[in-house]
């Protein structure tokens, strides 16, 4: 088990590595110039060559790289190119709302994913499974833009029910007050992100379920007069969950992604529209410092994932052993 953990460990940190690489490179490849979105473009070429070498932007790119490595095994991720506040601190400010939106939108979808799917598995072809099957299409092909603006025209230009953006109401309010009122904000943007990370738990979980209840030890269950309830949740259950914990680590990434678009629309303050935002002003250390965060949290969660489905499974052998 130990060698497969660190078997694991090094792709993670290649692959991250990788990842690091890949960012600064597709980065400074954009076709723009971060020095000339900061400055009056009256100001000499002089000033502007000099605000250049102030931000390092002179140098061979492969000096660049190493410079940023450098500070990278420091802990140091640069100073935003736009409010001079260090990465980091930027970073820490707008990664708690992402991790609210992204915890919730997870829990509901697991708590919601899991039972629909069990239950559509056990009544495969009735019309609860065909209902079950046609949201699954819907929900998954529903672009998220789409689904963002008809939200807010429906709840909250039209019927005035939910916030239109933002995380809360300023000035914020205190105690429980303020809980509530974030609350509020975020039920349009946690709604938008579950419908389709839900479908796709309901999907897999659905599949694997059907799969698990062929197998001859499941009718052997069934034979010797246990019920239906105790062998799925004794036998059924373990070995259904492996697809839908694989796709739920992977789910993660996705999850990132969509909350670009997601925060972006509602203006959710987070990592999300940190990102967007930093792209329009061509702000290379935050994109980076933001890239790299979403690269080691995709990685964890494969790593984590890994671990998991290794121990779920006892067929799985790793190296000096078996899970």
């Amino acid at each position: 088990m130990a060698d497969y953990i660190f078997r694991r460990l090094m792709k993670s940190l290649l692959t991250v590595f990788i990842s690091i690489t890949l960012t600064f490179l597709i980065i400074r490849l954009m076709p723009a110039d971060p020095v000339s979105l900061m400055v009056d473009p009256k100001l000499s070429p002089e000033v502007q060559a000099q605000m250049r070498s102030n931000f390092g932007l002179d140098k061979p790119i492969y000096v660049q790289f190493g410079i940023y490595i450098a500070n990278l095994l420091k802990g140091n991720l640069g100073y935003s190119f736009k409010t001079r506040e260090p990465v980091v601190l930027v970073l820490l400010q707008r990664l708690p709302w992402t991790i609210l939106l992204m915890l919730t939108t997870l829990v509901i979808s697991l708590s919601v994913g899991l039972p629909v799917g069990i239950i559509a598995a056990k009544k495969r072809n009735q019309i609860f499974d065909r209902v079950v099957n046609v949201l699954i299409t819907l929900s998954i092909s529903i672009f998220i833009p789409f689904i963002s603006f008809a939200f807010l025209y429906v709840f909250g230009y039209r019927l005035h029910l939910l916030p239109t953006g933002g995380a809360y109401t300023p000035p914020p309010s205190l105690g429980f007050k303020y809980v509530l009122d974030i609350a509020r904000h975020s039920i349009l943007p946690t709604l938008t992100l579950f419908l389709g990370n839900a479908a796709t738990i309901i999907l897999y979980s659905r599949n694997s379920m059907i799969d698990v209840l062929k197998e001859d030890y499941i009718r052997t269950a069934f034979a010797k007069g246990w019920n239906d309830r105790y062998v799925t949740r004794q036998h059924a259950l373990k070995n259904a969950l492996i697809p839908t914990v694989t796709i739920t680590g992977l789910m993660i990434g996705s999850m990132m992604g969509g909350a670009i678009m997601t925060e972006t629309i509602y203006a959710w303050p987070g990592v999300g529209r940190l990102i967007y935002d930093a792209v329009s002003a061509m702000d290379y250390p935050v994109l980076q410092g933001a890239f790299l965060m979403l690269s080691i949290t995709v990685v964890a969660m494969n790593f984590i994932t890994d671990l998991i489905v290794a121990k779920l499974d006892p067929r799985i052998r790793l190296a000096g052993g078996r899970a």
